[in-house]
């Protein structure tokens, strides 16, 4: 009979080795990255937020793909460091990157490129998703196919780079290669008491799925260049964000 200690080493080893086979493999060498996101970790394989991966993002309207960016910003500045680069490709992003700033990005480091067609995005996105000299690839579009999808997730198992696809209003959410399913939903700022203007940005965060990890519900906000999470009974989701939109 296996000894306890070596049982579990051997189920932690299994696990580690399925996990890699399913494109969540971590660089020799390579730190581990501090998203901040403290119990959400918890939902995730091997605790922690899957880099080196493809995630999807599901907006329905102006008001959701507003918050989504926001989101995605959160995390993006944290992949990026202090000297990393992305790329934001897309049909017209609708981005404000004097804004990324207040996510702890500085808008020289993000390349954004604008394309007509969503074919071509899709071939952009995955040429960049090749390249290993980059923190982060963005790619905006509405439609994408599985076998699309899974050359994406290919691309970054070589390269460990981390992709984030953010579909505004798909006409169906059909099933993709990426590791991971969010929706990002707008909520109240909560307004300091005699102050004017607005709160911090606020989100309802959803991981509709999450491969060998555990889909979740949470309600956040960005202060002071990280993440909080919000009290239940102070969280309305009626107010819609717009920091980073154009006028």
């Amino acid at each position: 009979m296996l000894h306890p200690a070596r049982k579990n080493g051997l189920f932690n080893k299994l696990q580690e080795d399925i996990l890699a086979l399913q494109g969540f493999r971590t660089s020799v060498g390579a730190s581990k990255i501090d998203f901040g996101l403290g119990v959400m970790n918890a939902a995730f394989p091997n605790g922690a937020f899957p880099t080196g991966a493809v995630h999807e993002f599901i907006s329905t309207n102006a008001e959701t793909a507003a918050a989504t960016t926001g989101f995605m910003a959160g995390l993006l500045g944290k992949l990026m460091g202090d000297f990393g680069i992305c790329l934001w490709i897309g049909i017209k992003p609708i981005v404000f990157p004097a804004a990324l700033k207040i996510f702890g990005i500085e808008p020289h480091r993000v390349i954004f490129i604008d394309l007509s067609k969503e074919k071509d995005v899709i071939w952009a996105v995955e040429e960049a998703l090749k390249c290993e000299s980059l923190a982060a690839v963005i790619g905006e579009l509405r439609e994408i196919t599985f076998t699309e999808s899974r050359r994406l997730q290919l691309a970054v198992e070589q390269s460990r780079v981390t992709g984030f696809i953010h579909r505004n209003n798909p006409r169906a959410v059909n099933t993709l290669a990426c590791v991971s399913r969010w929706q990002i939903t707008p909520m109240t700022s909560q307004i300091e008491a005699g102050m004017p203007g607005v709160g911090h940005p606020c989100w309802h965060v959803e991981l509709q799925k999450i491969r060998n990890g555990e889909p979740g519900e949470w309600e956040m906000e960005w202060v002071a260049g990280h993440f909080e999470y919000l009290e239940k009974d102070i969280a309305d989701p009626t107010t819609v964000y717009h920091l980073l939109q154009t006028g």
